[in-house]
């Protein structure tokens, strides 16, 4: 009760403002890519100064990565989603849900693609982009799968594998479509239906006996 009635208070003006800059940043990194954005561009789209975005964001690496971090956050990708070893059919089944919703998201592909096609000469984005959100999603999962683990229902084995392999199961069809530029329409209706098997074969494939 305490945690949904602190979400319902307004922001305060400079979280007011770190949310326009947020906005801001992600709409142009998905736009026009990285490398082609400028701090100055981010606080005009944001209605801030540049001394305000600095404020709170030292460098464009660290606004790149906090705009990451913050689509997973808005996914509810968060530690709170994994935070109870002892539901983990639920748990898991809502990680998938929201991952399998995240990682298809009109963002999601279009920075992707973006770090992909800059991979060669801006290594250094597509570094930023794993480890904001691919790497720190798997940490989040793979810890929770320890937790799990530990009360003997289930066992992973190599939790960083098995995380790994829920994630990349999750993908599915769909997003390599989506990355690929072609249509895929016929494959949202039965997005849910798949991401929610993928989920009950991955808990069944490792639950004890």
């Amino acid at each position: 009760m305490t945690h949904s009635s602190e979400t319902q208070l307004p922001l305060s003006r400079s979280e007011q403002k770190r949310q326009q800059v947020l906005v801001a940043a992600i709409d142009l990194f998905c736009r026009q890519g990285f490398p082609h954005t400028s701090m100055d561009e981010v606080a005009k789209l944001a209605g801030v100064s540049k001394q305000t975005v600095y404020s709170h964001y030292g460098s464009k690496d660290e606004l790149f990565v906090a705009a990451i971090e913050s689509k997973c956050v808005g996914h509810n990708l968060n530690d709170d989603l994994l935070s109870d070893p002892t539901k983990p059919e639920s748990a898991l089944t809502q990680f998938a849900l929201q991952f399998g919703e995240m990682i298809v998201s009109p963002e999601a592909i279009t920075v992707f693609k973006a770090c992909v096609a800059q991979s060669e000469s801006h290594p250094e984005v597509s570094r930023l982009f794993f480890d904001a959100g691919p790497k720190h999603i798997v940490g989040l999962l793979a810890d929770y799968l320890v937790a799990v683990e530990a009360l003997g229902q289930y066992r992973f084995g190599n939790a960083h594998h098995s995380a790994v392999r829920l994630c990349l199961m999750l993908f599915g069809e769909l997003k390599l479509k989506l990355e690929l530029g072609l249509a895929a329409d016929e494959l949202f209706d039965d997005r849910n239906h798949y991401i929610l098997g993928c989920a009950d074969m991955f808990l069944r494939a490792h639950r004890v006996e």
